[in-house]
C-alpha cells in the first residue's frame, strides 16, 4: 500500500463513514484474502472514493488513461498522486483497445489484491443501470478471480452529474453481493466471446437485483464532457 493511499484511508475514509453514514449489507461476503473483483453500478465520479472508503481492504480501481498522459510538472504531479491512490491507467476508447488495455489490471488480481471495477464503462446520467461491457469477465477468467456485484444506492443524491461540491443529508447504501458462480466457464482453456457476454448478463442480473434500477440492453451513451474529450485528443 502505497502512503498517499494509506494516509487516505486514515483520514478520508472515516470523514465519509461519518458524513454520510452509509449503510453497508453484505460486507463478509468480500474475501479476507486473494483475489477479488467489486464489480458495482456507476451513477456518481465519488463512487470509488466510497467504495473504498467501507472496503475492509485496500481496492485498485481503474482510472481513464487521460488522467496519465498530462504533460509537463503538472501532468506528472497528477500522474503520482493517481499512481499513489491505487489508480490503474486504461484506454476506454471502447472496443478491442479497452478489452486489452485491462490486461494492465491482471498484475493486481494474481498478486492477491482486489480490484474495484464499474462495468458500464461510464456514469449512468439518468439513473437506469446500463449493459455491461465484456472486460469484467475477462479479468475474472483469466486471472482467475471472483466477481462480487455491489449495488450502490444514493451516492449520485451525493454528488450529481455537474454538481461541484458534495451535499450532505442524502442517504446512501452499500449492498455488497454473493460471488457470482462461474464454474460453468472455468477450465475449458481459451475463453470465447460467448463465455464474456454469459458472464457479463449474469453479472449485470445480480447488480440490478441489488439496486432495483431499470435495466437498459445497450451501453451508457457517452456524456457531453466525454464527447468533447474524444473530439481533443
Amino acid at each position: 500500500m502505497s502512503a498517499l493511499y494509506a494516509i487516505g484511508k486514515a483520514t478520508v475514509a472515516p470523514i465519509i463513514r461519518i458524513a454520510w453514514r452509509p449503510k453497508i449489507t453484505g460486507l463478509d461476503n468480500v474475501p479476507r484474502k486473494g483475489p477479488a473483483i467489486l464489480a458495482s453500478n456507476h451513477q456518481s465520479v465519488l463512487d470509488s472514493v466510497m467504495m473504498g472508503s467501507v472496503m475492509p481492504r485496500n481496492v485498485y480501481f481503474l482510472a481513464k488513461d487521460q488522467y496519465f498522459l498530462g504533460p509537463g510538472l503538472k501532468g506528472a504531479a497528477l500522474r503520482n498522486i493517481m499512481y499513489g491512490l491505487n489508480q490503474i491507467p486504461v484506454d476506454r476508447s471502447g472496443g478491442r483497445a479497452s478489452l486489452l488495455a485491462l490486461d494492465a489490471a491482471l498484475p493486481v488480481l494474481r498478486a492477491g489484491h482486489v480490484l474495484g471495477i464499474f462495468p458500464e464503462g461510464t456514469r449512468s446520467t439518468d439513473g437506469r443501470l446500463y449493459r455491461g461491457r465484456p472486460g469484467v469477465a475477462k479479468l475474472a477468467l483469466d486471472a482467475p478471480a471472483p466477481i462480487i456485484p455491489v449495488g450502490l444506492m444514493g451516492f449520485d443524491k451525493v454528488l450529481p452529474v455537474g454538481a461541484s461540491l458534495p451535499k450532505l443529508g442524502p442517504k446512501v447504501e452499500v449492498r455488497i453481493g454473493e460471488p457470482l458462480d462461474l464454474s460453468q466457464w472455468q477450465g475449458g482453456g481459451e475463453v470465447d466471446s460467448r463465455a464474456l457476454r454469459e458472464v457479463t448478463l449474469k453479472l449485470m442480473n445480480a447488480i440490478q437485483q441489488l439496486t432495483g434500477q431499470e435495466y437498459v440492453g445497450r451501453y451508457a451513451p457517452k456524456r457531453p464532457d466525454q464527447l468533447a474529450t474524444d473530439a481533443d485528443s
